[in-house]
């Protein structure tokens, strides 16, 4: 019987090739047949590992979760950017790799991501999700998230909405 050790921790601009083959797993799976393909390969090429490298080496919040020794899944996260919404803090990306979907870890990214938002005096916050997503909008309703906002995005042609869950302190 062997032992895995499944880790959170803050992420170093050494794990940044990690975090764009991780990025580019869980966008290819969450949104192949929502964003259109040619758009969806654009936002994907756009965050290889220089653009990772150096958001981390500039202070971005990345939380990893590591399962042994490899890289499961990432949190992204920081101030509301949103003025429009009076929460003070908000996740702005939450993926795992598609092999590491539905075991619990994007709850427990979840939560060391929010707690990490708490201890900065973050203590109520939001995410957005697309709609068509529906493994994330299943995903943050079952964390609690209420719907409190809704928006959309142009993907080239194509216009996708999106909503907004909260959490207060």
């Amino acid at each position: 019987m062997s032992t895995v050790l499944i880790e959170i921790r803050r992420a170093k601009p050494a794990d940044a090739e990690a975090v764009a083959a991780t990025h580019d797993a869980a966008w290819r799976t969450s949104y192949r047949g929502i964003i259109p393909g040619p758009e969806l390969e654009k936002l994907i090429s756009r965050r290889g590992p220089g653009w990772w490298e150096n958001a981390i080496a500039k202070g971005s919040r990345v939380a990893l979760l590591g399962f042994g020794d490899r890289i499961a899944g990432y949190a992204n996260y920081g101030r509301n950017r949103a003025r429009s919404l009076y929460y003070d803090g908000e996740i702005y990306e939450l993926y795992l790799r598609p092999e590491f979907q539905g075991l619990g870890f994007g709850r427990k990214l979840f939560q060391a991501a929010r707690r990490d938002l708490g201890q900065s005096g973050m203590s109520s916050l939001v995410v957005w999700a697309l709609s068509d997503n529906e493994n994330a909008v299943g995903f943050y309703r079952n964390l609690g998230g209420r719907a409190v906002a809704r928006s959309s995005e142009r993907f080239g042609g194509k216009v996708l909405d999106k909503v907004a869950y909260a959490w207060q302190g």
